[in-house]
């Protein structure tokens, strides 16, 4: 059943990807070759007009190719005839969709699970917070300077630096006074630095508080994927940490199995279900538009970078240059995702 539904969220998330790319380039007159959801040969396809529409044997990826996109093309709806800003727009629509997608399924969920403001609803006695005056009620508004609006950003703190070390709040009373504090952590019975403090989730009181904070969800996920991008690259995370499309599939099986255990019914288990793949769809859907935007061969990120470089100059890069850029950046990607998917199998498997 977890294949069945990763198949599903994977082939929602790239679709809106790729539909970004598709319905800009329909608007800016350039005309789209084929449009296709999945990779390898295609099980089911038709053609309107000038686009091919398939639908292929792997579901994890798609493309929405354009005439002229990476080879010379003198036809006025081709892609590389059109001015540049034109391009760019094309270009970055797919990530942009991604992120409006993950901003509606946030508002959905968000609608029926509520949302986590930064405001603590336990401050436990002796604690390195109640010992610097926090009280229960408050809002934390800043961590070290840097603001917070979600009680995740300060457990995602917490996880991803020293918690021994001591931390600088701004905070917010409910009268609306603020203040700065210094807490330091203690240690706890088994041995863990604490802050000694709980927040959470609360009902949402109206559609209104659904679209704020669906938009802080989308924040939160961006910083996330940020954070977690920049520990990759600087060493901070294993390799083993790095999860591919069968290890979301292996994460979301075990989600699955939770679910059930704390379902009391079978419709109160489908709507948990439902709800977990929503949860999945805006992480995964995020991580596809913040990737995509890195300056990368072969990804929209390092197509935008030469196109940023095109204007610059005001000359467009030879096109057999940029060719065999994208070419090396494209097996690199296929490198990695080898990697990745060894890595998944022997995570899940082994």
């Amino acid at each position: 059943m977890s294949i069945i539904l990763i198949i599903i969220i994977f082939g929602v998330i790239v679709f809106f990807h790729e539909f970004g790319h598709f319905i800009f380039a329909k608007l800016n007159h350039i005309a789209v070759n084929e449009f296709a959801i999945g990779m390898g040969p295609a099980i089911f396809s038709f053609k309107k007009k000038e686009t091919k529409y398939s639908l292929r044997l792997f579901p994890l990826g798609g493309y929405c190719m354009m005439e002229g996109e990476d080879s010379a093309s003198d036809s006025e709806y081709s892609f590389s005839n059109k001015p540049v800003w034109v391009r760019m727009i094309v270009v970055v629509a797919g990530p942009i969709f991604n992120f409006i997608l993950a901003f509606v399924f946030a508002v959905i969920l968000i609608h029926f699970t509520g949302c986590d403001p930064a405001t603590l609803y336990y401050v436990q006695p002796g604690s390195g917070a109640y010992e610097a005056g926090i009280k229960e009620g408050d809002t934390i508004i800043a961590i070290n300077g840097e603001k917070i609006y979600n009680y995740r950003e300060l457990l995602l703190y917490m996880q991803l630096n020293d918690a021994s070390e001591p931390i600088e709040f701004t905070m917010k009373t409910p009268e609306g006074k603020e203040y700065v504090t210094v807490v330091t952590p203690k240690l706890n019975e088994n041995g863990e630095y604490k802050l000694g403090v709980q927040g959470g989730y609360v009902d949402t009181k109206n559609f209104g508080t659904d679209l704020k904070y669906g938009a802080l969800e989308l924040r939160y996920w961006m910083k996330a994927t940020v954070t977690s991008l920049k520990l990759i690259v600087t060493g901070g995370v294993s390799g083993d940490d790095v999860m591919g499309p069968i290890g979301v599939g292996g994460a979301f099986d075990d989600v699955i199995d939770e679910v059930k255990e704390v379902s009391g019914n079978k419709k109160e288990e489908v709507i948990n279900i439902i709800l977990n793949m929503l949860n999945w769809c805006i992480l995964l859907s995020v991580n596809l538009g913040v990737m995509n935007l890195l300056p990368i061969p072969a990804l929209d990120g390092g197509r935008l970078l030469f196109l940023i470089i095109e204007a610059i100059r005001r000359k467009k890069i030879p096109e057999e240059k940029e060719a065999l850029v994208n070419f090396i950046g494209f097996v690199l990607l296929i490198i990695l995702m080898v990697v990745v998917m060894f890595n998944d199998i022997k995570n899940v498997f082994f």
